[in-house]
């Protein structure tokens, strides 16, 4: 498994009600992200950001990487 920091990850033990929104990478420049299909208001701050987990989402033609699907194989 390659090494893809703290950000990569989630659990299912999740424990706060915090919204979630999927959104589109567009960029990644030094520290900034630029995403596409947030549904934010301006200068609401991001708490934390995730990968999209095919087997928990519900969005339709992601591009999931590899690793993810390797680590979800024997999740449940």
């Amino acid at each position: 498994m390659p090494n893809v920091g703290v950000f990569a990850q989630r659990t299912k033990y999740r424990p706060n009600p915090i919204g979630i929104s999927v959104v589109k990478i567009e960029a990644i420049q030094d520290h900034v992200l630029t995403v596409r299909g947030l549904d934010a208001n301006n200068n609401t701050p991001v708490l934390d950001i995730k990968p999209y987990i095919t087997e928990f989402d519900t969005r339709e033609n992601v591009d999931v990487p590899y690793w993810m699907k390797k680590l979800m194989e024997d999740y449940f």
